[in-house]
């Protein structure tokens, strides 16, 4: 049965129109998956877990061809609003199902994004005000283990198509769900410290529920060394050009042309190389960028303990939310709510954002991970958390939620683009840097040092998966073909990453191949969108009324974007 037939009483054909199928299609989601219903801050009353298995998988699938099919059967319209959220709705649906029905959903075990993160993310989004807040999060660790066992049938039935995770992926996960359960720190692990707030009455059902989760990721890690990982020798880390080009759709929203996108990151890799010569020699006289680099470190402003660095990165955007409202950007009742937290252990290495409920009763959140450091050099910092929270993450997705009924909710939520947000914030830190808010050479060498991990992202990614050729004019290993070995020397020479985030990022991009490149291509999209409404403009143009326009348009994918934007 088409699940769209029968709501409300029954739909009639004049009903179907499209924002009407995407908002339809949100809901029948967030009924059937916790993972989604938890984001949006919906059916909170919910305790299930993700169901990870194979026919879970297929559910999803069946929601999204029953959500395409309504979609055909829609009355035509002209109405540009109905066009804009229907080539959405289509565009991610097919891009979704292609990923499905090409099996890459076996093969999904990676450092980031992997469908069991959900299954501790989760409780991140939870409310815990009451007692009865407390008892959905027992009857949600109690849920844990048969999602894992869920997840387990994927990856078996994985093994038997012969599509499986690279060993380095497993390595990787292996290596978080092990500090998940504390084994690393001889501690007790992440459940049994996120339960130590819960009420006194629902103690012992708390503890014990933490601690059977924590024994179920054990045993699933435990599974993983000693069946799935042998099972994996073998298969290589680069996924080849048809499985990177469809999963660089899903990530993009566009049709790329990788090659041309390989050759002119070197061009922007050759522009940002000279720039950040001059911005070293501003930090330390005669210096090398890594030598600069490392006299900040060193020696530059840092921040000590993790409860300081957390309050350090709140006053960031704070001070960002005061000097942009009402200038740049109207920043208007629950938008201004953000918060700076320290990710949890086992978490991949990359700083994230986390965005708020659609009502807003929990907020967007930066994170980010220590990885059992207690000094921060605040040099890379400052761009990032413009990244990660204001001007960027927070501002547009928090944004959204605020248009959300003028739109509909599947362009603010389940529509969302990678590319797009990601291109948004890297457009967010160029865009502080153009109004003066990184002129300090420390921080403006972490923004030039961010911008280049992008475009180094865009050379590696593409790079290692189609094992394309280093340009003769590279200045690095010229005419060899990329591999991960080859990468991570790349990173260590042009970015001042330490040796555990380096790592981190080249599994990440391994893993998820098609993602990494969107945050310097979708800036790319942003800042040619905003040019040509300059020009088109003209004297005209205002710059904070293009920003509100741009923030409240929701979600398109790059094949869209720069020429909606340039017709704002």
């Amino acid at each position: 049965m088409n699940p769209y037939e029968g709501q409300n009483g029954g739909m009639s054909d004049e009903l179907k129109t499209p924002r009407r199928i995407a908002d339809d299609y949100v809901e029948l989601v967030a009924a059937a998956d916790p993972a989604t219903s938890a984001r949006l801050g919906l059916h909170l009353d919910d305790d299930r877990q993700p169901d990870l298995s194979p026919e879970g998988f297929e559910a999803a699938a069946d929601l999204a061809r029953a959500a395409l099919a309504a979609l055909d059967a829609a009355p035509t319209t002209t109405d540009p609003a109905e066009l804009a959220c229907a080539r959405l709705l289509r565009e991610r649906l097919t891009a979704e199902l292609a990923v499905q029905e090409a099996g890459d959903h076996f093969r999904q075990l990676r450092n980031t994004g992997s469908p069991f993160h959900q299954l501790r993310g989760i409780f991140t989004m939870m409310p815990t005000a009451t007692e009865e807040d407390w008892a959905v999060v027992a009857g949600r660790l109690r849920n844990l283990p048969g999602a894992l066992d869920g997840y387990r049938a994927t990856l078996v039935e994985g093994i038997a198509r012969g599509l499986l995770s690279a060993p380095r992926q497993v390595e990787a996960v292996i290596g978080q769900l092990t500090a998940w359960t504390g084994e690393d720190v001889g501690g007790a692990g992440w459940f049994a410290e996120f339960v130590a707030d819960g009420p006194e009455r629902l103690r012992s059902e708390l503890d014990g529920t933490a601690r059977r989760a924590t024994a179920a990721v054990s045993e699933f890690r435990d599974w993983l060394r000693d069946t799935y990982a042998p099972a994996a020798e073998g298969t290589p880390d680069a996924v080849g050009r048809e499985h990177y080009l469809r999963s660089a759709r899903y990530w993009t929203g566009a049709d790329l042309d990788v090659d041309e996108a390989y050759a002119w990151a070197w061009s922007e890799f050759h522009r940002m190389v000279a720039q950040m010569r001059v911005e070293a020699d501003q930090v330390l006289s005669g210096s090398t960028v890594l030598e600069a680099m490392g006299h900040l470190n060193e020696h530059g402003h840092a921040v000590k303990g993790e409860e300081a660095i957390r309050d350090w990165l709140q006053q960031v955007m704070d001070e960002a939310i005061d000097a942009l409202d009402g200038v740049h950007f109207d920043i208007l009742g629950p938008v201004r709510a953000v918060e700076s937290r320290i990710a949890p252990p086992g978490s991949a290495a990359a700083p994230y954002y986390a965005g708020p409920s659609l009502d807003f009763s929990r907020p967007g959140r930066t994170y980010l991970p220590t990885l059992g450091r207690e000094s921060f050099p605040t040099w890379q910092l400052v761009s990032t958390w413009y990244h990660e929270g204001v001007p960027g993450h927070h501002l547009q997705l928090a944004q959204w939620n605020v248009v959300a009924d003028r739109l509909s909710r599947y362009q603010v939520t389940l529509g969302k683009i990678s590319a797009n947000v990601e291109g948004w914030a890297l457009y967010a830190e160029r865009l502080m840097d153009e109004l003066g808010f990184l002129t300090d050479p420390a921080n403006r060498l972490g923004y030039l040092d961010k911008q280049m991990l992008r475009i180094i992202r865009v050379i590696i990614d593409i790079g290692m998966h189609l094992e394309l050729a280093i340009p003769a004019d590279s200045g690095f290993h010229p005419g060899e073909r990329w591999t991960p070995l080859l990468a991570t020397e790349f990173m260590a020479t042009y970015h001042g990453s330490p040796a555990k985030r380096r790592a981190s990022e080249i599994d990440r991009y391994l893993g998820r191949p098609g993602q990494a490149i969107g945050y310097k291509l979708g800036e790319r999209a942003w800042l040619r969108g905003r040019a040509a409404a300059e020009q088109r403009h003209g004297a005209a143009f205002d710059l904070k009324s293009w920003h509100m326009k741009a923030l409240s348009q929701g979600s398109f994918g790059l094949d869209d974007l720069a020429d909606n934007l340039a017709g704002l």
